[in-house]
């Protein structure tokens, strides 16, 4: 059986605090959780375990998330000199992107393909951080983990997702993975 791991990390500070977009690296992981299809479950790590969740991710034998070439993996660029980009991935954005030539959210996608909407966002999670609220990062984390998981089983079975287009139109999205 192979290890897919789905995986999805939350930031202590946005790109406004580190100086912009081109600096990711410098934004540093509150919260990181994985769910792996061989462990049948969910692992939540925090940045003093970031190390664990590097290994982690280089032993799967597919990593699936969203976003997690451009962004997740580059913030933890910032702890290892390992390039994250080689381990076998699945960006389900980049996927999408290919096929629509725009970006959607994963929020967009979840909520007209499964009917279920994300707790909360990226911005909310730092403000967490900074609260000290780390549970509350961990759910968050967790949740958009099985959503991620959900949307790529979905396109999996069924060879198609949606979303709504800017005219409010559910439209369909065909998926090759």
């Amino acid at each position: 059986m192979k290890n897919l791991v789905y995986f999805d990390l939350e930031t202590q500070k946005s790109a406004d605090d580190v100086g912009g977009w081109s600096n990711i690296r410098d934004m540093k992981m509150s919260i990181g959780v994985t769910y792996s299809t061989k462990r049948g479950g969910y692992k939540i790590y925090g940045e003093k375990n970031v190390h664990d969740l590097i290994e982690e991710l280089l032993k799967a034998d597919l990593v699936i998330g969203f976003n997690n070439l451009r962004f997740d993996y580059e913030v933890l660029h910032g702890y290892t000199v390992m390039d994250l980009t080689q381990t076998p991935t699945l960006d389900l954005l980049i996927e999408l992107q290919k096929t629509l030539n725009h970006r959607l959210s994963l929020d967009s996608i979840a909520v007209s393909t499964l009917g279920v909407e994300k707790t909360a966002e990226g911005l909310q999670a730092i403000e967490w951080f900074r609260q000290g609220k780390l549970l509350e990062i961990a759910e968050y984390c967790c949740y958009d983990v099985k959503i991620t998981r959900l949307v790529h089983e979905y396109g999996s079975a069924h060879k198609q997702l949606f979303y709504q287009n800017r005219f409010g139109n559910r439209v369909t999205v065909p998926i090759s993975w």
